[in-house]
């Protein structure tokens, strides 16, 4: 019966976008897990301390998503924008 409830087209949107955010969500989590030279999950990294390690830390920070969006405007539409925003269009 509850299924009935939810299951409706109209919920669909409601199901993608919080299926996307949790999709979001998990890939920050194993990005975390798996790159972040502070995370330490076996034994004997942890037992390792603190390591001065800038290298690995900069190449974490400074991902290829980052790189790729640095020189570019921060416009999602520039067309659009620039349609509503000049006055001589």
């Amino acid at each position: 019966m509850a299924a009935n409830r939810w299951l409706k087209p109209e919920v669909y949107p409601l199901f993608a976008a919080v299926g996307v955010a949790v999709g979001i969500c998990g890939m920050q989590l194993v990005r975390n897990i798996t790159t972040n030279p502070e995370v330490r999950v076996t034994k004997q990294n942890r037992a390792a301390g603190i390591l001065e390690n800038f290298a690995e830390g900069e190449k974490y920070s400074q991902h290829s998503l980052r790189k790729y969006v640095r020189g570019k405007q921060p416009q999602i539409m520039p067309s659009v924008n620039n349609f509503f925003s000049d006055p001589s269009n």
